[in-house]
């Protein structure tokens, strides 16, 4: 069982669009999947078709983090197989409320405990930043991927990123590491795109994966249907890609 964190305070760079995916492409390779929508935005909960304000009964992760409810009950299947555990607005009230809870950095770990072994990869989507939710998630995970734009400025932030990692990891969670460095947004027409992967592979070696997932309209458009790639278009080049990730994922359990 993997718990991964996927964080990126820089928005826009197709972490959500990962989460999703990847969570679909896993699920189409026979593994139980659970993703966890951590970003008050709830982009993952809206693009997979679910919109918490017009059902005032729905709890998400917002009761979870408060105590009011177990995130076992929270959980909604949606019709390719993928798990949630939806994310609502109100999330962004966590930030002050959590903030003079005792052991507040623990609580997303605590309420993961009871269904760790319900699933093989547990897929956090963390907010653009890095506040006590995001906290959470990287105290809650083993591993951390970091989807990266290849385009202009895709650096930018990343050593204050791998700082607070760093931080985490020697003063809360000694186990995590950053597993994956994933590429977005890909364009092999353009030089710059190509120079970006160059520079990241440099820096990062062989936790950049091999698979680009590379710009795709499609992609774009599959939220708007609440939809994953393979569901909305299965013969697109972000199908292909995500599938190819998804494949590279879950080669890394044997190392």
């Amino acid at each position: 069982m993997r718990v991964i964190s996927l964080v990126n305070q820089k928005g826009g760079v197709g972490k959500t669009t990962t989460t999703k995916n990847l969570g679909a492409g896993l699920v189409r390779e026979g593994k139980r999947v659970l993703l966890i929508d951590l970003d008050p935005q709830a982009n993952l909960t809206y693009s997979l078709g679910i919109r918490p304000e017009d059902d005032d009964s729905l709890k998400t992760m917002y009761d979870v983090l408060r105590g009011t409810a177990q995130l076992k009950d929270i959980i909604l299947t949606h019709d390719n197989g993928l798990k949630l555990a939806p994310a609502h607005i109100n999330l962004s009230a966590s930030e002050l409320e959590l903030t003079s809870q005792a052991g507040r950095e623990l609580i997303l770990k605590e309420a993961l405990r009871p269904v760790l072994h319900d699933y093989d990869y547990i897929l956090i989507d963390c907010a653009p930043s890095l506040g006590i939710l995001t906290l959470n998630a990287l105290v809650a995970s083993r591993e951390v991927f970091i989807p990266l734009q290849t385009e202009f400025l895709a650096m930018q932030g990343m050593s204050k990123l791998l700082e607070t990692l760093a931080l985490v990891k020697q003063r809360i969670n000694h186990d995590i590491e950053v597993t994956g460095i994933i590429g977005t947004m890909y364009d092999g027409r353009k030089n710059l795109s190509g120079e970006i992967v160059s520079t990241v592979r440099t820096h990062f070696g062989d936790k950049l994966f091999k698979t680009l997932i590379r710009s795709n309209v499609s992609l774009a458009e599959a939220p708007s249907y609440g939809q994953d790639i393979f569901s909305y278009k299965s013969d697109s080049i972000g199908a292909e890609d995500y599938q190819a990730l998804a494949k590279e994922v879950i080669a890394m359990e044997g190392n």
